[in-house]
């Protein structure tokens, strides 16, 4: 029996999907479940499970195809256990072929399988970093630069390639922008233009936090199993901030102020697609721990391409770290529909007064951007002033004071 392989239902936030490559082809045998085709949408790469096993009979679908919610991609012959219909002869003929077998049980996600396909490997070649046995892209590219690189399938048409332009004897490259790319591109531009947008700056001293981090860091991963790290007292400093000024955790709709009684705080994560900004729902309910645990998952998942559409839609808040990659002072753009946004960076020794002497202290620049139209330049001074406090004085984190 014929069965239809379908796009699965979007989120109503993504319209469509772009088809990025087929993992399999007519007349390859597939198991249920077994992912066929990878879907790029404005925020993920989605996997598309075959329905049933048998034989992948027709794709109806190139790649870099646009498709929508319930088109058919592909039809799949039914059988019983997804082996070929023929005679037995046939299926000997058959089996040398599934020269990638071992690799069935090795955890990959679509972005690491591109990977291992542009570079002929294989992934049960390949040592995985990770607890669970996944590979990651940065266990491929260590393997790669290992020198162990295997020979090359041969090459098949990439979907997107850059256009070399020669001008003047100076070779240019045109390269299309990702869904992803054009999607933070357009809302980043909605942003400045459809919100008042005003930064506000303060430093903090994390002599305090950084002395308590050494002292506990050990324990600390000994008993949760995850690093602690600054992230997570900047996200409960924020999530402090926020209960007292709720103004910040707000969001505009037509003429009204949409104010939430929950903290749903996304941390900007830099991945090979772009930036991605995955939220930790009801921060003001988590630990530590919980904190540090969520951003690590968090970062895997996106950096594989592995993470799911819910965990990016939401968000009352967000916190993005430049100082990760050296930034000393910026101003952070807000994410639409949020009002506010926190940015943290780089962490650097400067002489500061402490009482009557001069002292060499770890120094960090705060920047709250933040919509004018709803947040009042009071509000956004004090809030930035809460965290400053809250992390100049790491106790009152932990004793709620």
């Amino acid at each position: 029996m014929s069965i239809e392989v379908k796009v699965p239902q979007l989120p109503e936030s993504v319209t469509d999907a772009t088809v990025v490559a087929w993992n399999k082809q007519p007349g390859d045998m597939v198991e249920r479940d077994e992912n066929l085709v990878d879907l790029e949408t404005d925020k993920v790469v989605l996997e598309v499970p075959a329905p049933v096993s048998g034989i992948l009979k027709e794709i109806l679908v190139s790649d870099d195809t646009t498709v929508t919610s319930g088109e058919i991609l592909a039809i799949i012959e039914e059988s019983a256990t997804g082996s070929s219909p023929s005679s037995s002869e046939d299926k000997a003929s058959t089996e040398p072929a599934k020269s990638t077998s071992d690799d069935s049980d090795v955890k990959t996600s679509p972005a690491v399988r591109r990977m291992l396909e542009e570079h002929g490997l294989n992934a049960s070649d390949i040592t995985s970093s990770s607890k669970d046995g996944r590979i990651t892209k940065t266990d491929v590219q260590a393997y790669i630069d290992g020198g162990a690189k295997k020979a090359a399938p041969a090459a098949k048409p990439a979907a997107k390639t850059s256009t070399p332009v020669f001008s003047g004897g100076r070779e240019e490259r045109r390269v299309p922008m990702t869904r992803l790319r054009k999607m933070i591109a357009k809302r980043m531009v909605e942003s400045k233009t459809e919100a008042a947008i005003l930064t506000s700056f303060n430093e903090v001293d994390l002599t305090e936090v950084m002395a308590l981090r050494a002292k506990y860091k050990e324990k600390f991963v000994k008993d949760h199993g995850v690093k602690l790290g600054f992230m997570s007292f900047f996200v409960k400093a924020a999530t402090e901030a926020l209960k007292k000024f709720p103004v910040v955790n707000a969001s505009v709709e037509d003429n009204d102020i949409i104010y939430h009684d929950y903290c749903d705080v996304g941390v900007a994560i830099s991945t090979p697609r772009g930036l991605m900004v995955p939220v930790l729902r009801n921060v003001e309910h988590m630990s530590f721990a919980d904190v540090e645990s969520g951003i690590v998952d968090y970062a895997t998942q996106a950096r594989e391409g592995s993470i799911g559409l819910d965990a990016l839609q939401g968000g009352t808040f967000t916190v993005t770290n430049g100082g990760t990659f050296g930034s000393l002072l910026s101003t952070p753009i807000i994410n639409p529909p949020q009002s506010a946004i926190l940015g943290m960076h780089n962490i650097v020794k400067r002489p500061m007064v402490v009482g009557d002497e001069i002292l060499a202290r770890p120094m960090m620049y705060i920047a709250l951007s933040y919509d004018h139209r709803i947040i009042d330049g009071r509000d956004a001074v004090l809030f930035l002033v809460t965290i400053k406090d809250l992390l100049e004085d790491p106790a009152r984190l932990m004793l709620n004071i």
